[in-house]
Parts: structure tokens; sequence; C-alpha cells
């Protein structure tokens, strides 16, 4: 499809018009001409030739074209990290040798350096630069959910709560991922597959990483699942000796067994003859 509209934030495939001392101009379309700088530049880069570029200003407001690939682009949510922080906000590292600024009045929590916030880039209107946001129910559109229970979708980690993480559901929904129903080391923009457990009248929406929703998951199964984490087998099964299960696990064979039991009903082990393993999770 022919792009007529170039929008500040955005990679496009530019033409190059010109070359200059300290760089090339490139056909930026209803921008006018964009500089590219030298250092930039393709191997063999000519005139007429077509480059991947990312249009944003720098820091003297310029428009500037650059060939690194930034971790965010204008309407699109990711997780960054937080390089500094001044008077203006929180600046987050997006892959480029500009970093992006997150004002005070656009973060959910206040935002210290080290830390990794989702956020949402957008076009400021006063200042025609790339700016981000961690307050992100602004930017999801307003269309009713429409998830059936036990539906897989595509996540991302957004938000810790005192009752479990919420994520984004294909980037339009806020969903409820629960302490209670995780196995495994959650971190803050982490992407899974996950599936509809419940949408609530009120069109809050659960989710379990496990496609029966971590029924019956207790203490002794997610200790056994993290172990599993570490090392892909453990020699260990139903029919293991009550002495051969309390040396590894300091747990009763009745726990164990039961442990392991729900862990397999969630698709999360396989048992053998042998003993146990992980589940092998397709690509992501």
């Amino acid at each position: 499809m022919e792009i007529s509209n170039i929008i500040i934030g955005k990679t496009y495939s530019l033409r190059v018009n010109r070359f200059v001392e300290f760089g090339c101009y490139l056909d930026a379309l209803n921008l006018g001409e964009i500089l590219m700088p030298k250092r930039y530049f393709p191997e063999g880069l000519k005139e007429n030739d077509e480059v991947e570029v990312f249009v944003y200003r720098d820091s003297e407001d310029r428009l500037i074209a650059t060939t690194e690939k930034p971790y965010i682009q204008v309407g699109m949510f990711a997780p960054l990290k937080v390089v500094s922080v001044s008077n203006a906000g929180a600046f987050m590292d997006m892959g480029l040798t500009k970093d992006l600024l997150v004002p005070h009045s656009e973060q959910y929590l206040k935002m210290n350096v080290g830390e990794t916030h989702v956020v949402f880039a957008y076009v400021d209107a006063d200042t025609d630069r790339i700016a981000g946001s961690s307050k992100l129910k602004q930017f999801l559109p307003l269309e009713p959910p429409h998830y059936q229970t036990g539906e897989e979708v595509d996540i991302m980690v957004c938000q810790t709560t005192p009752l479990g993480y919420k994520v984004l559901i294909e980037f339009k929904h806020w969903g409820m991922l629960y302490f209670n129903q995780i196995f495994t080391d959650i971190q803050i923009g982490d992407q899974h597959k996950a599936y509809i457990t419940k949408v609530r009248t009120d069109d809050k929406i659960d989710l379990s990483l496990t496609p029966h929703g971590g029924e019956h998951i207790d203490d002794v199964a997610r200790m056994i699942y993290k172990e599993l984490e570490k090392t892909p087998f453990i020699a260990l099964h139903d029919k293991s000796s009550s002495e051969e299960i309390k040396d590894r696990f300091q747990v009763s064979k009745k726990a164990f067994k039961k442990a392991i039991g729900a862990l397999y009903k969630n698709r999360l082990i396989v048992i053998t003859e042998e003993g146990i393993s992980l589940v092998r999770r397709r690509a992501r």
C-alpha cells in the first residue's frame, strides 16, 4: 500500500533525494526532506535508493531519520527501562541515541532509574515530539470484550497489584493474572500466551497461564514446577518411594502425588515411568 502521509515516530521506507557532506536528504512526502546523518548510512547507499528509517525529532528539534531500530514506535505499547530522571520527567531507553521522555503527568506510578515500565508512545500535540505514557487505559479502544472462557490470547504483563499482575490482552483490554495461579517467574513487560477463565459482568477479565486455569494447584505443586524449571527432568513419579520423595522435596508421598496429579491435569508436566518433566511449549 502506497504511503502518502509520514507520521513522526514511525518507520518508513524513504527514497534518497540527494547527498550532502554530513549525510543525505530523504523524501518524506508531507514532511518535506529529512536529513539522515552519514553515521546511519547502510553500505553502498546511492541516490534514489529506498532505505528503511525511523523518523523523529532530535534534541535540537530537527526532523531526523535513522536506520537504528527503536524498541517502541508511536501507537505501540512496549516495556522500556528508565535511564534518568529530571524535572521534566523520566527518560527511557528506546534503542536510539535519544531517549523517550515520559512526563511526570503521564506516569501511572513514579518512575525511578533502573525500573522497567510498560509505556505507550504518542506524538505530543504541543511539542510535536515523541513522548510516552504509563497511564495506559486512555489508549485502549472502547470496544467491550467478547472473549470466550478457555480462549487463548496474547498478553503483556504491565503492572503489579496486591492480588497479582494487570496485563494487556491483545493490546485492547485489561486482564488479571492472580498470584495463586502463577507457576513461573514473571517480569513487567513479559509477553505470554494466556487463557480466559472469566469475563465478569463489569467487563473485568480473569486469566490463567494454563489451559485449565490452574485449578487445585497448591504450594507443593508450585515448588515442584519451579524445580522443573531449573532441571529438565526429575526421576520421581507416583510410584517412587516415600523416602525418595521426602529426600528431594521434604513432603509426603500423598502430597507429592496430589501435586503432580494437578500439574498433569493442567497440562504443565509429563509423567512417565522414569519420572516427570515439563510440557514443551510451542515457540512464541
